[in-house]
């Protein structure tokens, strides 16, 4: 497969679950911000979701102020954000365009369809579309993609570089849902472990449609160290990071065999699956779930800059 077509597939993948991710942040902001305040007006939803997002900056330089319409604007129609929902199915559509004839005819027309009720929401009236609107139309969408691909695409080279860019964004969307958390202030110290720290924690557990998985693998009582090791260290939670770095490490090693060579994308993603097998929820939080957080991120940027230098890049030798 030519490095442009495997490059243009794996940004498809990584446009679509970026997209997602932001809805799912969304979801995050709007819940907690529905709580009632009992800090004297000390609120910081949705600045917790920019910090997480890592689009603060930005947003601070154009719109100022972090209220729920603005962040809403930003994270899904902004075009000045690259990683707005308008922005990554923009993105998609845009690569498939150009890999066509690799496409099937379910997946392209999924990004079409997806591209033309972008442009529908884009001209309706902002006070006819509430929060819940948006993030219910992406997950939808985003599914639809996801589920065409899944269904119809062969299982050749082109499957692989797909799903390692799938796996490699969901495992940075994953951490950074999770990294909310960090963000969110509580009244004091006194209230970790409190009703509305739990609430909170929930809030991730509910934004990624996990709740009832959760609640069939632990049951009892949900609190933060089994919401941690369900989305960090569970093989059984799609969406946790173990389960994205399996992912990655299966399509790499896919590769590996079918063009018979390894790479330093192999070595490096089985070293982060290497670092999950091995962490604990004990140890997580002695290091501090923030910094486990961000070092997982590094770790994997640092993979999907691997893939891109040993095959999508056309420089590969």
């Amino acid at each position: 497969m030519l490095s442009r077509t495997a490059d243009n597939l794996y940004w498809i993948a990584r446009f679509i679950e970026r997209a997602e991710t932001n809805a799912r942040l969304l979801e995050v902001g709007a819940r907690n911000a529905m709580l009632p305040d009992t800090a004297g007006g000390n609120r910081n939803e949705w600045e917790s979701v920019l910090m997480a997002s890592g689009t603060k900056q930005a947003f601070d330089a154009k719109y100022g102020q972090a209220v729920e319409r603005n962040v809403e604007t930003h994270l899904f129609f902004d075009q000045d954000n690259p990683s707005s929902v308008a922005s990554c199915l923009s993105g998609a559509r845009e690569n498939g365009r150009i890999v066509r004839t690799a496409l099937t005819t379910q997946v392209w027309e999924a990004l079409n369809t997806a591209h033309s009720e972008l442009a529908d929401l884009a001209r309706t009236e902002r006070s006819q579309l509430s929060t819940t609107d948006l993030i219910d139309w992406t997950l939808r969408t985003c599914s639809l993609i996801r589920g065409a691909g899944l269904a119809t695409q062969l299982r050749n080279d082109g499957y692989d570089f797909t799903n390692i860019g799938h796996y490699l964004e969901r495992a940075d969307s994953t951490a950074r849902i999770l990294d909310v958390k960090y963000y969110v202030l509580l009244p004091d110290v006194a209230f970790v472990g409190s009703g509305l720290d739990n609430y909170q924690w929930r809030t991730v557990l509910r934004a990624m449609n996990a709740t009832r998985a959760f609640h069939w693998v632990y049951g009892g009582e949900v609190n933060a160290t089994k919401i941690v090791d369900f989305l960090v260290l569970n093989r059984q939670a799609p969406r946790s990071l173990i389960n994205a770095a399996d992912g990655v490490q299966s399509h790499l090693d896919r590769l590996a065999k079918n063009y018979g060579k390894r790479t330093d994308a192999q070595d490096r993603a089985d070293a982060l699956v290497g670092k999950l097998d091995t962490a604990t929820t004990e140890r997580i939080f002695d290091e501090g779930l923030h910094e486990f957080l961000r070092g997982v991120i590094r770790d994997v940027n640092a993979l999907g800059q691997s893939v891109h230098e040993n095959y999508l890049s056309g420089d590969a030798r």
